[in-house]
């Protein structure tokens, strides 16, 4: 059995982590350093970090705050956002990224995604996947990029494996129907996914109850679970998801 791996997820906007419902109605969720130092303290087993505007913006990560952020943590690091090039792999890699996740550049330019896999190695490159359904596509799910605003005719599961045949390590897919509703994740689109790679998938978007955790491990097959707004609002705790995973038989490190 594979271990599940609990991630909280950090969204980035002007220094301040934030969260929002549906990629929209942004509100402040506190300070990135103190987040990220509780999370490890509470025994989350990798961090997420995204910078959302990035793209919208046209710029590249805030590479300060991945400074700030990794200065005071030791468990895997994944940064995205505005990452669009090698030069902006390698500068958060630097910065104290332990990997990167893509989503917008590599739509627009798939061979990126072969060649940080060939510069960085395979394990350093997370590919995130946000979609909304769309029954016109064979799968169900429509990619959108840049934050979420722009459908581009591309199914999801499609994409997802040709990433990775790309060298792509982990996908992110993300559920705009589910994304800060803390109704679940989407089920559905998580075991697409994960039924059609043999990749370790994260389950994203819409975590609100314990089962919620539990249901995207044996319905929607995946190995690590992000979550935002339950952990940074106190809702649960990490140990009280990772015992609740252990007492339904699951395998997580406490």
């Amino acid at each position: 059995m594979n271990v599940i791996k609990i991630m909280p997820c950090l969204d980035m906007k002007e220094g301040r982590v934030v969260k929002g419902v549906h990629f929209v109605d942004i509100r402040d969720a506190g300070d990135p350093v103190e987040h990220a130092s509780f999370y490890q303290k509470e025994g989350a087993d990798e961090l997420a970090m995204l910078d959302i505007a990035a793209t919208l913006e046209n710029r590249t990560t805030r590479l300060e705050w991945v400074k700030n952020v990794s200065a005071v943590i030791d468990i895997p690091l994944t940064v995205g956002g505005g990452i669009a090039c090698l030069n902006d792999i390698e500068d958060v890699l630097k910065a104290g990224a332990g990997k990167v996740s893509m989503n917008s550049a590599a739509i627009k330019n798939p061979d990126l995604v072969k060649e940080a896999s060939e510069n960085f190695g395979s394990d350093t490159i997370t590919i995130a996947i946000d979609a909304c359904r769309n029954t016109a596509m064979p799968s169900g799910f429509e990619l959108v990029v840049s934050g979420g605003t722009t459908p581009i005719g591309k199914d999801a599961v499609e994409w997802a494996k040709q990433c990775e045949d790309l060298g792509a390590s982990i996908l992110l897919p993300t559920s705009m129907d589910g994304d800060g509703t803390l109704k679940g994740y989407d089920l559905e689109f998580t075991r697409a996914i994960a039924d059609a790679v043999s990749l370790p998938v994260v389950a994203s978007g819409g975590a609100g109850s314990l089962d919620d955790f539990y249901r995207a491990v044996v319905d929607g097959r995946a190995q690590i679970l992000l979550a935002a707004s339950v952990f940074h609002f106190r809702t649960f705790s990490i140990q009280e998801v990772k015992q609740f995973l252990k007492n339904k038989g699951l395998e997580v490190l406490l």
